[in-house]
């Protein structure tokens, strides 16, 4: 074999490495990428998901109270109970800014399992205050025209 082709192999089979690296580097980077935005966008719906929570407990507490300026023992836990959700996304969001871009690969799906872990535990209550807004509203209305007769 000459040495011509020798280095021609040579430098082919380079070529075919660099383009493999750059390939599965690109490959990393974008999912890291997709990764990131799933996280911020998990991010904006467990934040949507707690301030609808908190609405909802306002409304029902209203509702239900006999003097709305003065909340309940019940209405004050449920609103630190929510409280205490946005503010430990909060941090994730903190993390997030600050951490998420140098985090490995294991601690991106470990937070993105958590938050969607804890909208998870979130939709049940949401369905059950809806239903309970729902009641409520019904309930409201057969009273005033029951009222108006």
């Amino acid at each position: 074999m000459n040495l011509s082709l020798t280095l021609g192999v040579v430098a082919l089979l380079v070529l075919v490495a660099a383009a493999a690296w750059a390939l599965t580097s690109r490959r990393w980077q974008n999912r890291r990428a997709a990764d990131l935005q799933q996280l911020l966008d998990l991010a904006d719906r467990l934040e949507n998901d707690l301030k609808s929570c908190r609405a909802g407990l306002q409304q029902a507490h209203a509702v239900m109270a006999s003097n709305p300026d003065l909340p309940g023992t019940s209405e004050q836990e449920s609103r630190q109970a929510v409280d205490a959700g946005l503010q430990a996304l909060l941090r994730q969001r903190i993390w997030i800014r600050d951490r998420a871009t140098r985090a490995s690969q294991r601690e991106l799906d470990e937070t993105a399992a958590a938050m969607r872990a804890s909208r998870d535990r979130l939709q049940p209550l949401l369905q059950a205050l809806n239903a309970a807004q729902r009641d409520l509203n019904s309930a409201m209305r057969e009273h005033i025209h029951r009222d108006a007769e």
